[in-house]
């Protein structure tokens, strides 16, 4: 494990992020050292908190509580409620931690949920999420996103557009591209030397030879006859629904999907509270929980830390393979 710690950033302080941050620590403790980037009002009242002043105090502080790395927001947490005063500090710490991981002080950095329209409406944040937001402060063109789990790893080729507009956004290049980051994130960060990758079809029954769409004979096909030439592992374009059963999962190292639900969906069933949200192609280890600010449940003490340990564990065993 990597004496350096993690950065946890505070998300939307009104959401369920910062109760979580508490129940991350209480579970894991001193075998893994990360510390929290927020405002420590935000934090529930009674909490034990061990204040730093630099990163490298986390490891130490962390005995005595929660280590907190103290950046100041302009307004109180009102629980459930986004608050657009605080918009430009969720903002700020991100880029914070962007900066303290890019200097060596933090292994990796873990991100807590944000409320993109609070962002927005507080501080005009003109970024689609977190990942976008990254890869503009990391000066990267171009990054995926994965799904992870210790059961399943997935990407999706398009993201968080319309079913309707998919076969209009699937090219070739992207796809290619996908592939290429997916295959050197899996050597670099999750220490698999030759990588395979499943590649789903687009149609049902991947086109079922042009009966159901030629996508996949005319775009999927011919692009993985080409990395394949390149020496890429890859099995497909294969039917969607005979991948991601038991047998089909352990020929596998990650499932390459053409469009949201057709990766997030497998994954949310097998593994709903431990899935792990991974930016591939940033200079810095990124994750995330897969779940969102859960303001209807804010302060209630239910909020369930799996998938945050989840992902403050996976960082760890990332930033420890990149060495």
């Amino acid at each position: 494990m990597s004496a350096v710690p993690i950065a946890l950033t505070s998300g939307d302080p009104s959401g369920i992020g910062p109760e979580l941050a508490v129940k991350a620590w209480a579970a894991l403790g001193p075998a893994l050292p990360f510390f929290w980037l927020g405002d420590p009002r935000h934090l529930p009242d009674g909490v034990a908190i061990a204040a730093i002043s630099d990163p490298s105090e986390a490891a130490a502080a962390t005995a005595r509580g929660l280590p907190v790395l103290a950046h100041d927001f302009p307004a109180p947490a009102r629980l459930g409620q986004p608050d657009p005063a605080n918009a430009q500090s969720v903002i700020d710490v991100i880029a914070r931690a962007t900066g303290l991981v890019r200097q060596g002080k933090a292994s990796a950095i873990c991100t807590s949920p944000i409320h993109k329209k609070a962002l927005k409406d507080g501080a005009g944040f003109g970024f689609p999420g977190h990942t976008e937001f990254l890869a503009h402060l990391a000066g990267v063109g171009r990054v995926v996103m994965m799904l992870a789990s210790d059961t399943l790893r997935v990407v999706p080729v398009t993201i968080h557009i319309p079913l309707a507009e998919v076969p209009r956004a699937l090219t070739a290049d992207l796809l290619a591209e996908t592939i290429r980051i997916t295959h050197a994130g899996l050597v670099r960060d999750f220490g698999i030397a030759t990588p395979r990758l499943a590649v789903a079809g687009l149609n049902p029954h991947a086109g079922e030879g042009g009966a159901m769409g030629r996508e996949d004979m005319d775009l999927i096909t011919p692009t993985l006859v080409r990395l394949r030439e390149e020496g890429y592992s890859l099995s497909g374009p294969l039917s969607a629904d005979t991948m991601f059963h038991a047998a089909a999962r352990a020929r596998y190292d990650a499932a390459i999907c053409m469009y949201h639900d057709q990766a997030l969906i497998p994954i949310k069933t097998l593994a709903f509270d431990e899935g792990v949200n991974v930016t591939l192609g940033l200079p810095f280890i990124r994750t995330s929980p897969d779940h969102g600010t859960a303001f209807d449940i804010a302060g209630k003490g239910v909020g369930n830390p799996s998938s945050l340990i989840a992902a403050l564990r996976m960082a760890a065993r990332m930033a420890e393979a990149r060495g």
